[in-house]
């Protein structure tokens, strides 16, 4: 049983159940014993504690009634639970563990570093519903300071990280804690807020004098002046990493000038690539190089593993675009990614291409050619055969010469295999008595790296000499075991062959079955697919760590175990030797389509982060398990998958899988295909395909038959359309009352009500929406619903409540690992600087989120980046940089028919810019075109703007009228004019009245605003 003091005083089973405490009594009791920690409570104190001045006639008897409910309570919710309350003297004690306990979990969280995971315990303020109750004070007192402790040690690592950080309201709470207040200042000055972080040292100051007498500490004065002097230290990180390269877990042995050649022949040349037999450490080498030259590359060294790949993928671009996290479109995989990379200047690293051979060398040969920066470090068996490609062999470790300790213990070889041996069996040395055994033991494994890390692991067991002894053996056995491959290749084999022939059954059972997972697994998977009675998968997995068998790789989603490829391929032959390998990949299939089917619903609530990530760990495993998959599994895979491929932008992936399970044939569930071919047609129609997709809306179940109609209606391009089908499945969702759907269908509203400058209907739709999704957790969701609240507030002129929502909106996406979503953020926190005439800032947000946008391929991020930029270059006088932006906007895109909504407003700056060359009638043609765009679009906002524009290109009497008629409509559909547009609007009505006078322009003026849109020629 577990129990909670971190928000509300509870108690849950070890199932996860409430228990219900009976009676306030009963539970301040349980809270009382509970902040006791453990520790006897007196039956004095308690009757003291829970009723104060007036105890009961008997309190002896009362404090035992209290005492045996609760009991009552434990046992009734878990068998044994009663035993937790124990009566020792002089009264009682609650006998639950410190993990048992939320605050106990949370101080040892906090004393391992893990201030993140401690700060997640917390369900609200510390005794919650006992806040006022005398005998709990000190407690909360205690925890509320170590949970402040906690949340600054959070605060600084995440500043460190270079992570965004939000203190404001704990500063205002608490204003004397200095530790807290410095992670202030420097979130502060990081966000180029100056001002405002010596500011915040300079009311602290005040306090501390005014309260305290103090001064503030020499830390914080010295934070002070690091800022006066603008110390580039403090500015932290602030775009993506720009690697993926892991960090380094030990030295790399012996290659230190092989390290120093590859770096020559990168600079040389575009291509390199590494070959050599397995094992004799390519991949090493390359991620060596990659970390040292990635500094070297503006754009960073990116590490693409091809191992989960095989023959039949149709594109390795995929795996670029996942590695490098690059939003497909309809262009297609590889031009996608050519276009993503044009402008990059960086390092990829192609690793194990000899099972892809030609597809590597075909995606190689086509980056190559479009992106004049990049180059490109592969590593192979084989050559990729690719114009400009430059061959490095990378040779095994230096041999020892002779038998002398001195000289054996110079050769690389046996470096390498001391070390690893060192680490292996505690007391190892190498020494004159073993120096010979050593040296013949690293020639007969050819000084193959992999070979001796395997058999260094064996050293504690058998000691150097048998060593050589099995080797002996071993070789003779596996004469022939791979024919035609080289001699190193062989002498590998052999020694994966020895150490199989050294485990357990029990360890080549789970060994053989962990091969079927591609790019590792976590232990759930491993227990699930490696399961065999009477075999403890945990206890087996830990032994072959021990033996480096398996390898832990302790990431982002949390500890997976992973085989070394060489092994992984030895297992598999294993598994099929024994008859294994159909029921294995279909328990790994059964594992992976249940994890799917529960990560679902996950997707669309609190835990939408942590389920993504976990997905994004499993993308190989998720992968196999599809093309493994019989059609009903693989129906049920892709349909659980759907949704998480659209939140990452995977539409590519997502549209082929869909695809691929569909053509399994007809068995399956009928439901489960109609929603694969509903999740088809609207991936299909994201990606710019024409799709017939009202048959696939045709589902029996009315709510899915809804869901369907909301996918498809957010995918296709047809405004009617659109609207048709979320109206529909908004009517749906209102009737079995699907509150998920009914959010994301109003946000859909909100989007065209903000189009339409609606703004009853969008601030009605976009609350409601913002509200459903704070309750039901779904952070995607409040992202689509408050970004059409915050351009609300832009439209009405509130631009600081607009700069918050997309400033949290900001922090958000970057969470969620969402870069699309950052790149909307990140353009409109630039188009409201731009109002707010801040052009300088307004073009530094938009220029960070055009090189998201572009490294992303994310098209519609580009021109929203782009607009803002362009309209702020424009307005900041720099007429060229508008004019080249502007004209990437308009490039391609047609002028008649049904316009984009960018184009009125793209239109009508491009007219201020001419107008201001002089060029009025240029201007005039283009402000015509901008304002019957907009009046398409039914855009009134624009469409003022427009006349407003075409009022500056007009003569004096003419200008006057239009300036009455787009006032007169602003005031009517309720769309102020921002202060930068206002700002123009001032300089052209000032030329008119120079050139007319007061009162003729003020008549002119007023016989406009009578006029409406119509009157616009």
């Amino acid at each position: 049983m577990r129990f909670g003091v971190l928000g509300p005083v509870t108690a849950w089973t070890d199932a996860g159940e409430v228990v219900t405490v009976p009676g306030l009594k009963v539970r301040a009791l349980l809270a009382d014993l509970l902040a006791h920690e453990g520790r006897v409570v007196s039956a004095d104190r308690l009757v003291d504690d829970l009723w104060g001045d007036g105890p009961p006639a008997n309190p002896a008897a009362a404090l035992q009634v209290r005492v045996s409910q609760l009991r009552r309570a434990l046992e009734d919710a878990e068998p044994g639970g009663k035993d937790l309350v124990v009566s020792r003297a002089p009264g009682y004690a609650l006998r639950a563990g410190p993990d048992a306990v939320d605050a106990g979990r949370f101080a040892r969280l906090v004393e391992e570093g893990e201030p993140a995971e401690a700060l997640a315990l917390w369900r609200g303020a510390a005794y919650a519903d006992f806040a006022d109750a005398e005998f709990l004070q000190p407690v909360i007192a205690r925890l509320e300071e170590a949970r402040l402790a906690a949340v600054e040690e959070h605060a600084e690592a995440r500043l460190a990280a270079g992570e965004p950080v939000e203190v404001a309201e704990l500063v205002a709470a608490h204003p004397l804690r200095e530790r807290l207040r410095a992670v202030h200042i420097q979130a502060l000055y990081r966000a180029g807020r100056q001002s405002e972080a010596l500011a915040s040292y300079g009311e602290l100051r005040e306090r501390l004098a005014a309260e305290l007498g103090l001064d503030p500490s020499p830390e914080l004065a010295e934070l002070q002046a690091r800022i006066l002097r603008q110390d580039p230290a403090l500015s932290g990180r602030t775009e993506r990493p720009v690697t993926n390269v892991p960090a380094p877990v030990g030295e790399l042995i012996g290659r230190g000038e092989a390290v120093a050649e590859v770096r020559a022949l990168l600079e040389a040349g575009r291509l390199v690539t590494l070959t050599g037999s397995g094992g004799v450490g390519k991949t090493s080498l390359a991620l060596e190089v990659a970390r040292q030259v990635a500094g070297a590359h503006p754009d960073g060294a990116w590490l693409v593993e091809l191992a989960p790949y095989d023959r039949n993928t149709p594109s390795l671009a995929e795996a670029v675009l996942v590695a490098l996290d690059i939003r497909e479109d309809s262009a297609g995989v590889l031009p996608r990614l050519a276009d993503a990379l044009r402008g990059r200047r960086m390092l990829l690293v192609l690793d194990n291409c000899e099972h892809v051979v030609d597809q590597a060398a075909e995606l190689t040969e086509a980056l190559l050619r479009s992106a004049p920066g990049l180059r490109i470090l592969a590593t192979s068996r084989e050559p990729l055969n690719v114009a400009g490609e430059a061959l490095w062999s990378v040779p095994a470790l230096e041999l020892p010469e002779g038998s002398e300790l001195r000289t054996v213990a110079k050769a690389d070889s046996v470096r390498l295999f001391v070390a690893r041996a060192t680490a292996s069996a505690r007391g190892f040395a190498l020494d004159a008595r073993n120096a010979e055994a050593v040296a013949q033991l690293c020639r007969r494994l050819d000084g193959i790296p992999l070979a001796l890390e395997l058999a260094a692991t064996r050293v504690r067991a058998l000691g150097v000499q048998e060593l050589v002894a099995r080797l002996d053996d071993r070789f003779r056995l596996l004469a022939g075991f791979q024919r035609g491959a080289p001699a190193r290749q062989q002498t590998l084999m052999a020694m994966i062959d020895w150490s199989w022939t050294l485990l357990t059954d029990p360890e080549r059972i789970v060994l053989r079955r962990l091969a079927v997972h591609a790019d590792g697994c976590t232990l759930e998977a491993a227990e699930a697919v490696c399961a065999e009675a009477g075999v403890d998968v945990l206890d087996v997995l830990a032994q072959l760590v021990d033996r480096s068998l398996v390898a832990v790789v302790d990431g982002p989603s949390g500890v997976r175990y992973r085989l070394l490829e060489s092994v992984a391929a030895y297992c598999l032959n294993r598994l099929e030797d024994a008859g294994e390998t159909r029921r294995v990949r279909q328990a790994h299939v059964d594992y992976y389509t249940a994890l799917t089917v529960r990560a679902e619903p996950c997707l669309r609530g609190p835990e939408q982060v942590r389920w993504m990530r976990r997905l994004d760990a499993e993308a190989a495993n998720l992968r196999a398990a599809l093309d493994a998959a019989p059609a009903a599994d693989a129906l049920r895979l892709v349909n659980s998958l759907a949704w998480y491929w659209f939140l990452r932008g995977r539409l590519g992936e997502g549209l082929r899988s869909l695809e691929s399970a569909l053509a399994l044939g007809p068995d399956g569930p009928t439901a489960d295909r109609a929603r694969a071919r509903a999740w088809h047609a609207g991936f299909a129609l994201s990606l710019g395909q024409d799709v017939d997709w009202e048959p696939a809306l045709r589902l029996a179940e009315p709510g899915e038959r809804a869901r369907a109609e909301l996918f498809v209606g957010l995918c296709v391009a047809d405004p009617a359309s659109s609207q048709a089908l979320v109206d529909s499945a908004l009517a749906t969702f209102s009737e079995v009352g699907d509150r998920w759907g009914t959010a994301v269908a109003l946000s859909r509203h909100a989007r065209d009500a903000f189009t339409r400058r609606d703004l009853e209907a969008l601030e009605r739709d976009g609350g409601r929406s913002a509200e459903m999704f704070r309750e039901l957790g779904d952070q995607w969701g409040r992202l689509q619903a408050t970004e059409w609240l915050g351009g609300l507030a832009e439209i009405r002129g509130d631009y600081e409540r607009a700069s918050t929502l997309f400033a949290e909106g900001l922090r958000t996406a970057e969470e969620l690992g969402l870069w699309p979503e950052a790149v909307r953020r990140l353009s409109w926190l630039g188009w409201i600087a731009m109002n707010t005439g801040d052009y300088g800032r307004a073009m530094e947000h938009c220029g960070r989120a055009l090189r998201l946008a572009t490294g992303q391929g994310y098209r519609e991020g580009q021109i929203f980046a782009e607009m803002g930029y362009g309209y702020s270059a424009r307005r900041a006088g720099l007429l060229e940089v508008a004019e080249t932006r502007l004209g990437h906007l308009l490039d391609g895109v047609p002028r008649d028919g049904e316009p984009p909504l960018f184009l009125p407003s793209a239109l009508a700056e491009l007219g201020f810019v001419h107008e201001l060359r002089g060029d009025a009638e240029g201007a005039r043609e283009l402000f015509l075109e901008a304002f019957a765009a907009a009046r398409r679009v039914g855009d009134p906002r624009t469409t003022a703007f427009a006349v407003e524009g075409l009022a500056a290109a007009s003569a004096p009497e003419e200008c006057a009228r239009l300036l009455g008629l787009a006032a007169s409509a602003r005031r009517a559909h309720r769309t102020p004019a921002s202060r930068s547009e206002e700002d123009e609007v001032r300089r052209i009505t000032a030329g008119a009245m120079d050139a007319l006078g007061e009162e003729e322009f003020a008549a002119a003026y007023a016989r406009g605003s009578e006029l409406t849109f119509d009157d616009v020629a």
